[in-house]
């Protein structure tokens, strides 16, 4: 990297009260010109694996992405594959902000005909195909798989969890034409170019996204075309009285970027 060239500031929110994941987001994406700066909830739940972690998480999230835009980030990325309170990002600030599930999505549409989500136990069913739903993805989505596996459990035994994965990917190919696969949890993004080759043991030779890394890559498109969200699907908020833990939040109208 020259040293003219600038470098993009990405802030990946993670939803959660966990710091844990934040320490591996370094070594993430090691590439010259791209920052990205990690941070956690000061307050919510330790995963987010239901609606009332969605909800729960949703305040903090929209707190960082305002304190995010004030420190002059370029982007945001709001790390969970339920992407809570991402419409509601979008209305707070003017800096592009993307969600693994919305960006892998749209993304695997482009790839195949079909794609599968497969997430982690069976509670989070329902909720994923309500966010298939609401980006009117339906038609292209192939029936949610799961692991069997809740959220907190994930990382405790890596070997069992890919493996876990890979055969719940396996059935979204083989029984229900699925030519993608996404995984349901940032924290499988790490999985994915090793679930893809054992998928390609099996026959199944498909593309496994990486969540976080399409939103991640997503967000620095934008930057680099120098566009955001449109003020006509996300207006501001009408300015009002606000009472928060910070003194100096607020909501509603303010300078906008140059972004168009």
């Amino acid at each position: 990297m020259t040293e003219t060239q600038t470098v993009l500031r990405i802030r990946v929110i993670n939803p959660t009260i966990s710091h844990e994941w934040n320490e591996d987001m370094a070594t993430f994406l090691d590439e010259p010109g791209i920052a990205l700066e990690p941070v956690a909830l000061d307050y919510g739940t330790a995963s987010i694996e239901s609606r009332v972690d969605d909800e729960l998480a949703v305040p903090g999230i929209i707190e960082q992405v305002i304190l995010a835009e004030r420190s002059g980030a370029d982007g945001l990325v709001i790390n969970c594959m339920d992407d809570p309170g991402l419409n509601a990002a979008r209305e707070a600030v003017r800096i592009p902000v993307s969600a693994p599930a919305e960006a892998s999505m749209h993304l695997a549409s482009m790839l195949s005909h079909r794609f599968a989500i497969v997430t982690t136990s069976e509670e989070d069913v329902a909720p994923v195909e309500e966010l298939i739903a609401r980006n009117c993805m339906s038609g292209s989505a192939a029936p949610v798989r799961t692991l069997g596996l809740p959220v907190l459990e994930l990382e405790t035994d890596p070997v069992a969890t890919l493996s876990a994965f890979v055969a719940a990917a396996a059935a979204a190919v083989f029984e229900d034409g699925a030519g993608v696969i996404i995984p349901g949890c940032s924290l499988l993004s790490s999985m994915a170019g090793t679930a893809a080759r054992r998928l390609a043991e099996r026959g199944a030779v498909v593309p496994v996204l990486s969540p976080l890394l399409v939103a991640i890559r997503q967000i620095e498109t934008m930057i680099r075309l120098g566009v955001t969200h449109s003020r006509r699907s996300y207006p501001p908020p009408v300015a009002k009285p606000l009472e928060w833990h910070d003194p100096s939040m607020e909501l509603g109208p303010r300078l906008e970027s140059g972004r168009t």
